[in-house]
């Protein structure tokens, strides 16, 4: 038997590759699925099924594209009336993969349509070795209920808590836990950054198994999650299908000349993929700033999906993994890079602009002064954690909607944890005309290295 898991960053996904023998399945892959067929040649094995957890919401799931490459079956939950697939489950079914056992669980909570997979170490095994929990179960949390609606919140965590006890515990302690994301997903409230996990040790660590039925949907109802609007795409792909990568347009290598031509055509977004300090530095006018892992997840909340994007990246190999977090988003309308970088763009005399930025000594020194306006955009439970006293929070992917509220006679600058949702904002205000922006350097995490006060909500 083999496992592999396939970690798909900035979205925290895991997707898992499955053999034994001659046969092979795979859980929840992601959209740019090559990776499975190869791992599938490697081992000699024939990819048999591809199983799903649920219609996931903030990725395209790869089950269309894979099945494309091979005659493997689709398999989810009868709940939700998927447009694709062979398998609708309702919980109890069973199939084999070599000489190893998968029975479909029901676990409904996170969506209605949640299902997980439980591996046994033969057909007749009856003590199960694994379990592929989706988003039912993470290392050190649970999945979030709030996605069906405020409506439903209480009843979906009623329904997960049921879940939990009544369906996952009762596996065993010994049983090897599989979630579909780890630490950093917005899928989940404070994910544990352990790879895998275990019923038993859930069990005892897990504080969300420490609480009755009724503390639990406190606790949970309790939770500031954000829902990007990117995620009814996601919703609509993968109850549908999204397009096969094979039929999108390729993402096309531009000179600066064809790249200028480009740009000024209607509904068009340049995205410089950049760290946050050589953005600053000397940028393309009207471009935003989204930091390579963080265009993995940030265009959902800025970018229309009509739109046509460019890209700028600081090294060209930077390239295909912005493309890769792209499509995994649903962006198929990728026009073209700038190639061979921003070097030859500044080199033949095309219009830059800049961005200031301010080190966390400066900051201080500005907000005790009454010099800036002060603008964290981080979540709100971050804030809560601590924030700069005379800061004023609006979320970085809300800030092209709200930033009407700020007055353009002051300077304003922007913080977040590092930099990177710093550089973000700064660029959107910039796009929107404001004309002395600053990303604060460093962000949070020199504020408090330097030892400044915090304020706690």
């Amino acid at each position: 038997m083999l496992l592999e898991i396939i970690k798909s960053k900035g979205l925290a996904h895991n997707s898992y590759f499955l053999a034994d023998g001659e046969e092979a399945l795979v859980v929840d892959p992601r959209r740019d699925c090559i990776i499975y067929t190869q791992l599938a040649k490697r081992e000699c094995a024939e990819i048999k099924y591809i199983l799903e957890t649920h219609r996931n919401e903030d990725y395209v799931v790869g089950s269309v594209e894979l099945q494309n490459l091979t005659d493997a079956e689709i398999g989810h939950s009868k709940e939700t009336s998927f447009k694709y697939g062979e398998h609708c489950f309702s919980g109890g079914e069973t199939f084999e993969i070599g000489s190893l056992k998968v029975k479909t669980l029901h676990t409904p909570g996170h969506t209605n349509d949640s299902m997980c997979y439980i591996v046994y170490g033969s057909m007749k095994g009856k003590d199960p070795m694994m379990v592929f929990t989706g988003d039912t179960l993470f290392a050190g949390d649970i999945g979030r209920t709030d996605l069906l609606g405020l409506d439903v919140w209480q009843q979906q965590t009623e329904k997960l808590y049921d879940s939990l006890h009544e369906k996952l515990l009762p596996l065993g302690d010994h049983v090897l836990v599989y979630p579909a994301h780890g630490a950093g997903s917005i899928c989940g409230h404070e994910i544990s950054d352990q790879e895998f996990s275990m019923i038993g040790y859930e069990r005892k660590t897990n504080p969300l198994f420490q609480m009755g039925k009724e503390a639990f949907t406190e606790y949970v109802m309790k939770q500031k999650l954000l829902k990007p609007p990117y995620f009814r795409k996601m919703e609509d792909y993968n109850l549908n299908g999204p397009p096969l990568l094979c039929k999108t347009p390729a993402l096309e290598p531009l000179s600066v000349v064809e790249f200028e031509e480009e740009m000024h055509k209607p509904n068009t977004i340049v995205l410089d993929t950049r760290e946050p300090d050589a953005f600053a530095g000397s940028h393309i006018p009207g471009s935003l700033n989204i930091w390579l892992d963080g265009l993995s997840f940030f265009p959902g909340w800025i970018v229309i999906y009509d739109q046509r994007i460019m890209l700028v990246t600081e090294r060209k190999e930077d390239m295909e993994i912005a493309e890769a977090y792209l499509r995994r988003l649903g962006y198929d309308n990728l026009v073209g890079y700038l190639c061979p970088s921003i070097k030859e763009w500044r080199n033949l005399g095309k219009p830059v602009e800049h961005l200031g930025t301010l080190s966390a000594t400066a900051v201080k020194e500005k907000l005790d002064n009454k010099e800036i306006i002060l603008i964290d955009v981080r979540e709100e439970r971050e804030w809560d954690k601590g924030h700069i006293e005379g800061a004023e929070r609006i979320y970085v992917g809300h800030l092209m909607e709200e930033a009407n509220k700020l007055p353009r006679n002051m300077p304003i600058a922007t913080t977040c944890g590092w930099g990177g949702r710093g550089g973000l904002g700064a660029s959107i205000l910039k796009k929107l005309g404001f004309n002395e922006v600053y990303n604060a350097l460093g962000g949070m995490k020199a504020w408090s290295s330097l030892g400044y006060p915090l304020k706690k909500e």
